[in-house]
């Protein structure tokens, strides 16, 4: 193989540092050996870190971010449930689609992509829906880069009775995410955004109350694979582990460093320096007239629409020939009219914003 470098500005992966290159790359050991168990244990200690929460059940996926809402979804909800799922995006209509197959009965809550859902809409929905289990929201949505604010939604659903879930695959390790805080009970996100760690595994946690719920269930999870009363029994045994799946040793290591660098960063300077290099990015555009989608734009994936006059698809080849930058797509309604900026992780630098300006410059000219 000979793979060219490549300057990750799109929507994700972002740019893996070497770090975490090395890391993948130690002796490969065996799913029950202490060593790994040790290694394991202790990224799971610094997810919880970074998720903000004392979460008990707090571990990866070994899967990608969608897997987290599989597993998320299967879990917390069983044939013959209710729930809400607010739209405004691709990934809300993917949870709806998720939880139609695990024969849920979905109350849809839309707003036009791009918008974000205010606190009072979302109350109308629960006093609308009061059979529901649960209301599932995406905090981070990748196809519009709207960020959703949560607080004071979590308190709601759960004095209606009701769980919160949410899509945070954009948004863990580089947007504040206070679980506990927020009162969240699911949360699913993925290794290869803001954490810069290559796809592979789906961060995921569940609150005390979801894990009530779950003991509670009168059928079986339909995924065999992402059922947490297993899983659990690896993930957080004391003891002897349970064997459940061989778990993708390499890809912990990976996430291992990821999160320690992470840390060594610290979350509030991780947060600052995004939400920084985003401002940046956006006084540029919005210089050369370029505007964005969303109102509330999120830091780390920055969706504009395309100019008049520019070639959607010429210029993104250009960039990628010509200065070997990838940016993103517009999706659904947005295909051919929205282009997708990220900055995660490693990939937001000021050198990437500058070097992505300079390059749209000389490309629409």
């Amino acid at each position: 193989m000979n793979v060219p470098e490549r300057i990750l500005m799109g929507p994700g992966p972002s740019t893996v540092p070497s770090r975490i290159l090395r890391a993948m790359a130690s002796p490969t050991l065996g799913h029950l050996d202490p060593r790994y168990i040790e290694i394991m244990d202790h990224t799971c200690v610094m997810l919880r870190e970074v998720y903000q929460t004392q979460n008990a059940l707090t571990f990866p996926v070994s899967a990608t971010g969608m897997a987290g809402m599989e597993c998320v979804v299967t879990n917390l909800l069983e044939r013959g449930d209710e729930a809400i799922v607010c739209v405004n995006g691709v990934f809300g209509g993917r949870m709806v689609d998720m939880m139609e197959r695990a024969g849920v009965t979905v109350h849809r809550v839309d707003v036009p992509w791009g918008e974000t859902f205010p606190l009072d809409m979302l109350k109308e929905a629960i006093e609308a829906h009061p059979e529901s289990k649960a209301l599932g929201i995406v905090h981070a949505e990748t196809s519009t880069g709207s960020h959703q604010s949560l607080e004071g939604l979590g308190e709601m659903l759960h004095a209606a009775g009701m769980l919160l879930i949410v899509d945070a695959v954009t948004s863990l390790g580089g947007h504040p995410l206070k679980v506990d805080e927020w009162g969240i009970d699911g949360i699913y996100s993925g290794t290869q955004k803001c954490l810069s760690c290559p796809p592979g595994l789906s961060p995921v946690s569940f609150s005390p109350r979801a894990m009530e719920a779950m003991e509670k269930r009168t059928t079986k999870v339909q995924s065999w694979y992402f059922d947490t009363s297993m899983l659990k029994d690896y993930y957080k045994g004391s003891g002897k582990r349970a064997y459940h799946h061989t778990a993708p040793v390499n890809m912990i290591y990976a996430l291992h460093e990821a999160l320690t660098i992470v840390l060594e960063e610290g979350l509030e300077a991780r947060h600052a320096r995004h939400a920084r290099l985003h401002r940046r990015l956006r006084a540029g555009l919005e210089s050369m007239g370029i505007r964005y989608v969303p109102e509330h734009s999120l830091h780390t994936l920055n969706c504009i629409h395309i100019p008049e006059g520019a070639d959607d698809a010429a210029v993104r080849a250009k960039l990628l020939d010509d200065y070997s930058i990838e940016i993103g797509a517009g999706l659904g309604p947005f295909a051919g009219k929205a282009w997708r900026i990220g900055l995660m992780g490693h990939s937001a630098t000021q050198a990437n914003v500058d070097l992505v300006l300079a390059a749209l410059v000389d490309c629409l000219e």
